[in-house]
């Protein structure tokens, strides 16, 4: 089995193209090697606990309406591409997603990452949902088969807040500055939203390097 370490942040567009992009792969080639990680990287660190408009934070980040528009569209395009549907109309609130990531972790323990994510990015970019909302996020995390009352019962504590933010901070200082990034066997970094043919290039060369090794 080979490590596919993955960071990412549920609110991030291109993490969603790129998620959806290598899970063609992986269902093309059920027999892969991946043993996937989800880790956090927060797109926003400095969101207050509340979120924003999200109209507001995009002119704001991107320096004006125009080209916020420009930036977004070429998004929308990428996802149209990838057979993803965005309703970027129904997102109202940017979130702080450190919530979010402390689910993802959760999730991590019960075996679930992938379905928790997934639960998330379809509740943010397809219904229009504050993930940064923590009576959203225990539903979210029951739809996902975890325990609802356990989970906001941790999203109202501290607990593993200061983890998160110290794995997010690691992952800067190791020189990680844009997600989605994948990392492989913990040594390669494979950065950006690649196309479900590069996956499957990858796992093929791995397949083939191990079935030699085994040979040999």
């Amino acid at each position: 089995m080979v490590k596919l370490d993955i960071l990412s942040d549920p609110i991030c567009p291109w993490c969603l193209i790129g998620k959806a992009q290598l899970e063609r792969a992986l269902e093309a080639r059920p027999d892969h090697p991946f043993v996937i990680e989800w880790h956090p990287f927060q797109l926003n660190p400095d969101m207050p606990p509340e979120g924003a408009d999200r109209r507001a934070y995009l002119e704001e980040k991107f320096g004006g309406k125009e080209r916020a528009v420009q930036i977004y569209a070429r998004i929308a395009e990428h996802a149209e591409a990838a057979g993803i549907e965005i309703n970027f109309e129904g997102i109202k609130r940017t979130p702080n997603t450190l919530d979010a990531h402390r689910l993802i972790h959760w999730a991590g323990i019960e075996g679930a990452q992938s379905r928790v994510v997934s639960a998330l990015m379809r509740g943010y970019f397809q219904e229009g949902r504050d993930i940064g909302d923590r009576d959203t996020l225990a539903d979210i995390a029951d739809s996902a088969g975890l325990d609802a009352a356990v989970i906001r019962k941790l999203l109202d504590s501290d607990a593993d807040m200061q983890e998160i933010r110290d794995r997010d901070t690691a992952a800067r200082e190791m020189g990680i500055s844009a997600v989605p990034t994948f990392i492989v066997a913990g040594k390669h970094a494979v950065p950006g939203a690649q196309p479900t043919e590069v996956w499957l290039r990858v796992i093929d060369e791995i397949m083939a390097q191990d079935a030699d090794e085994s040979e040999g």
